[in-house]
């Protein structure tokens, strides 16, 4: 490492001259999967630089997908940067994210931490009393064939309340349409395995969900990410990538989008509906947040638009009732449905009895409506609260579009300062996490964007956790900036 090339009177920094060095060693075959880079605090003096410049080309390296960080051992190689295109291109960066995301996620939940990385509402939302009653009447009414197994299909009853449910929201199906499913995103998965094979292309937001992606990478297929702006997927650039990669699927979340929150407008949903027509590609619609509007209701999912059988409508109640019950649902109808349950039923023989038929029991009950009413409300309040507290404390030049609807503050953080990744340590010491915006991305950009979950918490928390936020930014900018700025080879 003694032999590395650096230019201390150059224009460019040297942290990017570091990465820059590492990142050819890589590709080039010299450094390999596996390999363990020195300690930053050894290279630093080896090098004869500040150890900053070495902490900041790692940060860059691992946003790249280059390297990954094992507290405890180590950081290594995780193989090279994806060419966009080829099969398999972002295995090793989305594998380097899921390292990140683990040891992010622990680091959340240490005592005294204020979450805002989560993707569930608050506990408090939760009707437990409702659910505790109706798992007593099912296994009163049931006995012991409440916890036998079902049909691969679901609880025919549940299927039906799920059908009579669906048709409010303008969508035409039959019970027989639906599929029980171990929660959304199974209902996703499924859809994956049943319509893409090893290699095939997907489409989908960039940003998009990060269940999505990691789905993606497990089964092997390549997600292309299409740009958005304040009406959700822009369909000039859809169109344009269908061109280039003759996808299979395109996946689209169209009503309070994570991480993005935005909602597309009815004509862009008729626009979107046409381009999967005539291009014939079937479309995976994630509704699972489309009854957590604030104020008027959003346009109909696209499964309600459907003319030609193209939307496969996947959806479910993890983040409207209670999440550990993992109850969903998948509607597509046709051939492609009795596909979908033999795949279902190779995973998991059978979403659990009790919870359908306790789901089943409070759904009959006509207690959702009212539940969904109570969850809108408080949801409108802690949206108002946490766009308030970032106006008071997030960095000055930091921009977010303020939801109608959903869990979510999407934040763009300003350029004078770190990135998502690199104030993530800093926000911890100070007592409050965030989901870094590079998770949601399928090229790995987003770096200066964080996800703030403010469902998780009741407005006094999220005010205090707003605050700590800008406190760490304001902690690094004094610990790390005046070093920046005194070191001359920086």
């Amino acid at each position: 490492m003694m032999d590395i090339p650096l230019y201390k009177d150059a224009v460019e920094p040297i942290y990017r001259q570091l990465a820059r060095y590492f990142r050819l060693q890589i590709e080039g075959g010299r450094l390999l999967p596996g390999d363990r880079l020195p300690p930053t605090r050894e290279l630093a003096r080896q090098l004869g630089i500040a150890r900053i410049s070495v902490v900041n080309a790692y940060t860059q390296l691992q946003e790249a997908g280059l390297i990954a960080a094992h507290p405890g051992r180590g950081t290594f190689v995780t193989g090279t940067r994806a060419q966009t295109g080829g099969p398999g291109s972002q295995w090793p960066l989305r594998h380097a994210l899921n390292i990140s995301m683990r040891e992010m996620t622990r680091l959340a939940r240490q005592p005294g931490v204020i979450a805002f990385s989560g993707g569930t509402s608050s506990e408090e939302f939760l009707p437990v009393e409702a659910l505790r009653h109706a798992i007593n009447t099912v296994l009163d009414r049931d006995g012991a064939g409440a916890v036998d197994y079902e049909e691969a299909e679901g609880y025919p009853p549940l299927r039906q309340a799920v059908s009579e449910y669906v048709s409010s929201l303008g969508i035409r199906c039959h019970a027989d349409d639906v599929l029980i499913t171990g929660g959304a995103q199974q209902a996703l998965d499924l859809v994956v395995q049943t319509v893409l094979s090893n290699g095939d292309t997907l489409i989908t937001g960039n940003p998009t969900y990060l269940g999505l992606l990691d789905i993606a990478h497990v089964r092997r297929v390549i997600p292309i990410g299409v740009p958005f702006d304040a009406q959700g997927m822009r369909l000039d650039a859809l169109e344009a990538t269908i061109e280039d990669h003759r996808p299979r699927l395109i996946y689209i979340a169209p009503t309070y989008h994570n991480p993005t929150g935005t909602v597309m407008p009815l004509h862009r949903r008729r626009q979107l509906l046409g381009l999967a027509k005539q291009y014939d590609i079937p479309i995976l619609e994630d509704a699972v947040y489309h009854e957590l509007g604030y104020h008027d209701a959003p346009p109909p999912p696209l499964k309600a638009l459907d003319e030609n059988g193209l939307v496969l409508h996947a959806s479910g109640y993890s983040k409207i009732l209670l999440p550990g019950t993992r109850i969903g649902y998948l509607i597509a109808g046709g051939a492609l449905q009795d596909r979908l349950a033999q795949v279902k039923q190779a995973a998991d023989v059978c979403t659990p009895g009790l919870n359908q038929r306790a789901m089943h029991v409070y759904l009959s009950s006509g207690a959702l409506a009212g539940h969904l009413n109570r969850i809108r409300a408080e949801l409108h309040a802690r949206c108002e609260t946490a766009v308030d507290a970032a106006r008071r404390y997030l960095p000055p030049g930091s921009k977010w579009v303020e939801p109608s609807g959903g869990l979510y503050l999407w934040v763009q953080l300003p350029d004078n300062g770190p990135t998502a990744a690199e104030l993530y340590v800093t926000a911890i010491q100070h007592g409050v996490a965030y989901a870094i915006g590079t998770l949601f991305h399928t090229d790995g950009s987003g770096g200066r964007h964080i996800r703030l979950n403010f469902a998780a918490h009741p407005p006094t928390r999220i005010q205090e956790g707003f605050k700590r936020l800008g406190e760490a930014w304001d902690a690094w900018q004094q610990t790390y900036a005046p070093a920046i700025r005194r070191t001359p080879i920086l």
